[in-house]
C-alpha cells in the first residue's frame, strides 16, 4: 500500500470518527464552533472540506463572509458573525472570522491602530461570553513557512480548478510576511486563553496536517465511545507555546 492509500485509508477512518461524535452532539444538543485562521494558503479550504464531507448537511454549515458592506461597518464590530452561531446540534465552521481584524485589516490598513488594539481586548471577552452561553470554541491557526506558501500561490494561478481560490490580495501574503509574522505572533499572545485557547496546526505537509486538524477536533468534542487520539506534538501545539515554534 502506498502513501496516498495509506493517508486515505486514514482519513476515512477518523472521518468515521468525527460522523460518530457528531452523532452524539446531535444528539446532545451541543453547539460547536470551529475557527479556522491561518496565512493564505496554509489549507483552511482542504481541511475544512475533509472535516464536513460526511458530516450531517443539515447540522453542519460553513461560513466564509465577504468584506462588510457600508452597513455592516457600522455596526459593533462582532454583529454580523453573531448571526452564524451554532444551535443546538449545529456545528459551524468559520473560514476566517472576526480575527480578520487581527490579520489582514492590521497589516493592510483596512483598520485604524486603535481599532486593532480594541479588537485585541475586546475578542476574549467576546469569546468568553460565547463559551458561557454553552458554545464549543474551537480555535485553529494554520501555519506555513515562506517557501511553501510560495509554491502553492504559485500553483493557484497555474491551475484553472483554483481559480476561486485566488484573491487579489496573495501578493501581499509574500510581500507583506513579516508585517503578517507580526500580527499574528500579537494576536496569538492577546487572544489566546484559558477559555478559548489557540491551537496551532503546521500545515507545510497538508495531507499530515488534515488528519491531525481531525484528530485535534475530535479531542475537543471527546464523544463517548469515541476514543480520542493524540495528535502528532510536531504538529500540533497550544498557541501559547507557539514562541520560537512558529514559521517566521
Amino acid at each position: 500500500m502506498g502513501k496516498t492509500d495509506d493517508y486515505q485509508t486514514e482519513l476515512e477512518r477518523l472521518q468515521l470518527k468525527l460522523v460518530e461524535a457528531q452523532a452524539w452532539a446531535i444528539d446532545q444538543g451541543l453547539k460547536t464552533l470551529i475557527v479556522f485562521e491561518g496565512r493564505d494558503a496554509a489549507g483552511k479550504d482542504g481541511s475544512i472540506t475533509r472535516i464536513t464531507e460526511y458530516m450531517s448537511p443539515r447540522q453542519t454549515r460553513m461560513i466564509a463572509l465577504p468584506k462588510p458592506s457600508d452597513r455592516e461597518a457600522t455596526q459593533w464590530y462582532f454583529q454580523r458573525y453573531v448571526a452564524h452561531l451554532p444551535g443546538a446540534g449545529e456545528t459551524v465552521l468559520f473560514n476566517r472570522s472576526w480575527y480578520n481584524r487581527a490579520g489582514v485589516e492590521a497589516v493592510m490598513g483596512f483598520c485604524t491602530p486603535a481599532q486593532h488594539a480594541q479588537f485585541l481586548e475586546d475578542a476574549p471577552r467576546f469569546e468568553r461570553t460565547l463559551v458561557n452561553s454553552g458554545i464549543t470554541l474551537i480555535k485553529l491557526w494554520l501555519d506555513i513557512s515562506r517557501a511553501e506558501q510560495a509554491e502553492r500561490l504559485k500553483e493557484r494561478v497555474e491551475d484553472p480548478l483554483k481559480r476561486f481560490k485566488i484573491s487579489p490580495l496573495d501578493a501581499e501574503a509574500q510581500k507583506n510576511w513579516d508585517a503578517y509574522s507580526a500580527a499574528r505572533n500579537r494576536m496569538l499572545a492577546e487572544t489566546h486563553s484559558d477559555w478559548a485557547p489557540w491551537t496551532v496546526i503546521a500545515t507545510d505537509h497538508k495531507k499530515t496536517a488534515r488528519l491531525n486538524v481531525i484528530r485535534h477536533v475530535l479531542n475537543r468534542l471527546n464523544a463517548p465511545g469515541v476514543p480520542a487520539e493524540r495528535p502528532d506534538p510536531d504538529v500540533v501545539f497550544p498557541g501559547d507555546e507557539a514562541p520560537g515554534r512558529l514559521f517566521d
